[in-house]
């Protein structure tokens, strides 16, 4: 198993990192060259950069995982890729996407795009909290514990 991060807007890279590295698992950030960094990674963590184009980052990461890897994105689509490969994906807001929710996010977000698209304004996502990033650990590491078996 290994765990595979959309980086560029993660806001639990460093949380990913430490639960991972508990656990000796693996780590490949993947982000656009925009958001290139020279700081060293610690040891298991990998990051690939890819071009800033859209969805490159997703492609990328399918291209790299396999059945059983988990994936944590804040996109929609990215998730509904992952699950349809056997992949574990998470929000980093700590909730998993599976194949009885996937489809009703992919509505909304379609739904909601076809507003703005026609003027009308939608709320957008609430700020990440700390209360999100300890919600996010713990349901992480019970991610890592039950697939670790």
């Amino acid at each position: 198993m290994k765990i595979f991060v959309d980086a560029d807007a993660c806001p639990v890279k460093e949380s990913i990192i430490k639960l991972a590295q508990a656990y000796r698992i693996p780590v490949t950030l993947v982000q656009s060259f925009s958001h290139y960094s020279s700081k060293t990674n610690p040891e298991g963590v990998e990051t690939i950069y890819v071009d800033s184009g859209a969805d490159a980052a997703d492609y990328r990461i399918m291209q790299l995982v396999s059945r059983g890897d988990i994936i944590v994105t804040q996109d929609y689509g990215l998730a509904s890729l992952g699950l349809a490969k056997g992949c574990h994906v998470m929000h980093h807001k700590g909730f998993l996407y599976t194949n009885e929710n996937i489809d009703s996010l992919l509505q909304t977000r379609y739904l909601n795009a076809m507003a703005r698209k026609s003027g009308k304004r939608t709320k957008g996502p609430k700020a990440f909290s700390e209360e999100d990033r300890q919600l996010f650990e713990t349901r992480f590491l019970s991610l890592l514990i039950e697939k670790l078996g």
